[in-house]
């Protein structure tokens, strides 16, 4: 009778593997298994999955033409200007509101939600 032999391997060594992969060391984990001596197909898989290292299953090549990344730029360019549009548009509103309340408050108005009802601002 044949007893199989279990490997077990300790968590710094997973660990170092896998940063060995993240860093570029190989290309692929079966060049780690090489590498390693590590058998079965999945045991690497495994470790990415335990250890939360998913972006090492695949790689992803992003291929972009000159006029895409121009693109791409102008994009976020605009958003930033549209963020910042927002929070001045945002500040403009509470300047408004703080300033109502107090004139409200000095003219003796206490229900200051009436007052920008009947005057067109809104509540």
């Amino acid at each position: 009778m044949c007893k199989a032999t279990v490997i077990k391997y300790s968590e710094a060594f997973k660990l170092r593997v896998l940063r060995e992969m993240e860093e570029g060391k190989f290309s692929c984990k079966a060049a780690v298994q090489r590498a390693y001596g590590i058998h079965g197909g999945g045991t690497i898989g495994n470790w990415i999955a335990k250890y939360g290292k998913e972006n090492l299953l695949t790689k992803v090549v992003k291929v972009e033409t000159p006029k895409e990344v121009s693109e791409m730029k102008q994009l976020r360019k605009r958003v930033r200007e549209l963020e910042k549009g927002l929070a001045d548009a945002h500040l403009d509103l509470k300047l408004e509101e703080a300033y109502t309340r107090i004139a409200c408050k000095a003219a003796g108005i206490e229900d200051v939600d009436a007052f920008k009802k009947k005057h067109g601002g809104n509540a």
